[in-house]
């Protein structure tokens, strides 16, 4: 191990001999200060020292292409240091390193977990693989800072992105740093999505019309693609989720109870859509395929047709109806029995909500319901009326409207 005065002509100068495969040089004036060289020409300064069990460690300082004589030396200095005053160098570094970056800890570990017990996890693989890993998924877990989170919702606010969009972002990352502090991943202590938000969202309620149902009812009969249109039409007939109807099996149907099983809802648990008598007509014409266990497979790939998105829109458009969403059906189902004097804790049974405060957006439907009800009482009851300056009545003597002449 030669020992050499390490100075910047020095280090331009250090070569390794030509049989070895590295040469280390010790500085003469700062114990443990050492330059290596390597056969293909790269070197690196290092800093040896004891740590408080006794033993040697070595730290790698950089390169000599990056770092002047000068640099290195107060960087061995301040190694030293920390290590006399009982602190580990290396330890900081290890923690670093052992810092996943988003994308890899998204990958490993977040999507994993959600697929386990959360029907949603696709659309959370969406909103990350669109909006979020393209501009923070490179940036390791505590580099992302709230003002990157912060500046994401802007250009989304810019692009013109509803809040709902926004603040699910907010929310996915939210949950991703609670779970990694959870689970003691390294750079996740700190929630940099902790209180924020994008702003309230605009709630969007659109109820079919009597007219528009029929219409649409019509273009779903007249439809080419006839399992999709009938699996529209379940919807609209049970108020029923999308993939609680497009993911149904024949052996979910029970036909004595008029119920749709369905094993795993949007709560997590097993909930059963209760079936009309049209749903049942509409069920027992839809032909079985042999070897499929799935009501409405793809005719091309015998599998379930998630999203129905294309035989959706081609049916919204005959019926005149382009800003009504699928989901709309299913407010629709429930705006038509509240409008019928269903009570909402009905409603909520046949909708599957597990709180009731789900159901409080047809809450003023009700409301409308029970004004409507109470004005045909003046049908029943006709009140006299009031002569000004005599209290509530002329005088007359009260008679049943049913016995007054026009």
């Amino acid at each position: 191990m030669p020992v050499v005065v390490l100075t910047a002509q020095f280090v331009r100068a250090a070569a390794c001999a030509p049989a070895q495969r590295k040469a280390d040089y010790f500085d003469s004036t700062q114990r443990g200060f050492m330059l290596e060289v390597r056969s293909s020409g790269g070197k690196t300064y290092y800093q040896r020292y004891t740590d408080e069990r006794g033993r040697e460690r070595q730290y790698k300082i950089g390169s000599a292409d990056v770092l002047a004589i000068d640099q290195a030396r107060r960087k061995a200095r301040q190694v030293v240091a920390e290590a006399l005053l009982g602190a580990d160098p290396q330890q900081k570094r290890r923690e670093m390193r052992a810092v996943p970056q988003l994308k890899d800890f998204v990958a490993e570990r977040y999507l994993p977990f959600v697929q386990t017990y959360k029907n949603s996890w696709q659309t959370d693989e969406t909103v990350l693989r669109i909006h979020i890993l393209p501009k923070l998924g490179s940036l390791a877990l505590d580099e992302i800072k709230t003002d990157a989170i912060s500046n994401l919702i802007n250009a989304m606010r810019a692009d013109g992105y509803a809040a709902g969009t926004m603040n699910r972002v907010i929310v996915i990352l939210r949950y991703i740093y609670n779970l990694a502090r959870k689970w003691k991943t390294p750079g996740g202590a700190d929630n940099p999505a902790a209180g924020l938000s994008a702003g309230p969202e605009v709630q969007r309620n659109r109820f079919l019309t009597e007219w528009e149902a029929e219409n649409l009812v019509r273009a779903i009969q007249n439809d080419e693609n006839q399992t999709a249109a009938r699996s529209i039409m379940l919807l609209l007939l049970t108020g029923a989720r999308r993939n609680e109807v497009t993911f149904a099996k024949w052996d979910y149907i029970d036909w004595k109870n008029k119920t749709l099983l369905v094993p795993k809802s949007k709560s997590g648990r097993a909930r059963f859509v209760a079936l009309n008598q049209s749903a049942i007509a509409l069920l027992s014409a839809t032909p079985r395929i042999d070897g499929n266990p799935y009501i409405f497979p793809s005719e091309v790939t015998g599998r379930p047709s998630a999203s129905l998105f294309f035989p959706w829109a081609r049916i919204r458009d005959r019926a005149g109806l382009d800003d009504v969403r699928l989901h709309d059906l299913r407010h629709s189902f429930a705006s038509f029995l509240v409008n019928r004097g269903v009570s909402l804790y009905v409603v909520q049974g046949l909708l599957g909500h597990l709180h009731a405060r789900t159901t409080q957006r047809y809450a003023h439907l009700a409301q409308e319901t029970l004004s409507d009800a109470a004005d045909l009482i003046q049908h029943v009851i006709a009140f006299p009326p009031a002569v000004a300056g005599s209290g509530l009545s002329n005088g007359a003597p009260f008679r049943p409207a049913s016995e007054r002449s026009n």
